[in-house]
């Protein structure tokens, strides 16, 4: 059984917290080991990244901000994993276009982490007498950040992508990583065969220790990728870290050139993870995520009472549809308005749909403005864009890639935030409209399929 420090009572100075373990309580005192682990163990989840391939998603926010299935974002799932687990002390390193990502996180509230003992420490580069460069990969922000661990007096170090989508129990990890007596421990989780060439592939022996790890291998032995999710004891963090430092010939990456080296040095086990984990760094998985999410029998339950997801909110108006509206088989956030039809897609709160209009298979962000009678099909449109009446987006059969974007080829069409479409414009397949298109900036009334479009004020 695995066990979890969860907070009960809220006091100035001190929290009274419960042990749980198998669904009943116990109070918590400091000789149980199972609580020291738990008070030990410092998360650092790693959102400075930019997430390139997600296009106009990421042009104004860092990955870990960009808005997931409706009211989240895509760092809520990581922080809710960490106390749900009982991990309460968590770090969030940050780096590119913070700006979004810090009104986000606030003070921890959101997630029971403005607290006396532990929290959230958001954490930003810095300048120091040895250094005034930006991070330079991700090893390298966790080793110029070393002297926070050692501040908190961590004994292991719980890393963590902020770019992943999934629920897991953090708490029974690092019981396996005790019980192992590992010096690090990697999360994994089967991916496709085809998919392989994308992640650090991991082959394990029969006791789960790794006898290999190849960051994004052209062939593979196994199909057992890195979920980015890691223990180290601490000092055996350190010691790597210092280590990979003084390589020249490093870019300080856990995966790229921590794993690959050492995983035949110290001992290195696999921890098995068989639950939903999806990395969504593309167009494609970010949509494909969104639509497993309204599948008859989707694989992540956003429902689970168990495992809640928590997000900061605001205050928002219930939904309200009209007389002619339809909806099916979509997640529609408070404050929508909705005249028009909405089918198979997923509507963030404020999102205005006119009479006549139609979105279908789309992920439509907030306070977005759907004209009348426009057609909306396959698209990811991010916030206070507007969309003009009679307008139609991912129309024809035209599939052309997109010349700008490389991964905007399955027919996905992604329009920035602000922009504004014309009415009567028609907008093909795989094009990229990006931030702060307005009407201006249409030459005609069609942009055909594969094709990019930049505001020239910009």
């Amino acid at each position: 059984m695995s066990w979890a420090l969860v907070t009960v009572e809220r006091r100035v100075g001190q929290d009274r917290v419960e042990l749980q373990c198998g669904g009943r309580k116990f109070p918590w005192v400091p000789e149980v080991p199972e609580a020291r682990d738990l008070l030990k163990t410092v998360a650092i989840i790693l959102a400075g990244g930019r997430g390139e391939r997600l296009g106009v998603l990421t042009e104004e926010r860092a990955k870990p901000a960009v808005p997931f299935a409706g009211k989240f974002r895509i760092i809520d799932f990581t922080l809710s994993n960490c106390v749900n687990s009982g991990v309460s002390t968590v770090a969030v390193i940050t780096q590119y276009r913070p700006s979004s990502l810090n009104r986000h996180l606030g003070t921890g509230k959101a997630w029971d982490l403005d607290r006396h003992q532990g929290g959230l420490f958001v954490l930003h580069p810095y300048a120091d007498r040895l250094s005034s460069e930006w991070y330079q990969g991700t090893a390298d922000a966790v080793h110029r950040n070393l002297s926070f661990l050692e501040e908190v007096k961590a004994r292991d170090a719980l890393v963590l992508a902020g770019d992943h989508v999934y629920s897991m129990h953090y708490n029974e990890m690092l019981d396996f990583h005790h019980h192992t007596g590992a010096d690090i421990t990697v999360g994994v989780t089967p991916v496709p065969r085809e998919e392989t060439s994308r992640f650090g592939i991991v082959t394990l022996d029969d006791h789960q220790r790794v006898v290999d790890f190849r960051e994004k291998p052209q062939e593979a032995n196994s199909n057992l990728a890195s979920m980015g999710i890691y223990v180290f004891r601490l000092e055996v963090l350190a010691r790597v870290l210092e280590e990979d430092a003084r390589r020249v010939d490093s870019s300080h990456d856990f995966g790229k050139d921590i794993l690959p080296k050492v995983f035949n040095q110290l001992k290195v086990y696999g921890y098995p993870y068989r639950g939903f984990w999806r990395d969504v760094g593309t167009p494609e998985s970010y949509w494909q995520s969104h639509m497993e999410l309204i599948a008859d029998l989707p694989q992540f339950n956003l429902y689970d009472p168990a495992n809640p997801i928590h997000t900061k909110t605001r205050d928002w108006p219930p939904v309200k549809t009209g007389p002619w509206a339809q909806v099916s088989r979509s997640l529609v956030s408070d404050g929508c308005i909705i005249n028009g039809v909405v089918r198979n897609s997923i509507l963030s709160p404020g999102v205005y749909v006119e009479d006549g209009a139609v979105v279908e298979g789309s992920i439509i962000l907030d306070n977005v403005f759907v004209g009348r009678r426009s057609y909306i099909h396959r698209c990811i449109v991010d916030k206070e864009a507007h969309i003009g009446a009679e307008a139609q987006l991912g129309s024809g059969e035209d599939f052309t890639p997109n010349g700008e974007e490389t991964d905007l080829r399955t027919g996905l069409t992604m329009v920035g935030k602000r922009v504004r479409i014309p009415d009567r414009t028609r907008i093909g397949r795989n094009c990229a409209l990006h931030v702060g298109v307005t009407e201006k900036d249409f030459t005609s009334d069609s942009l055909p399929s594969g094709a990019s479009l930049r505001s020239r004020s910009a």
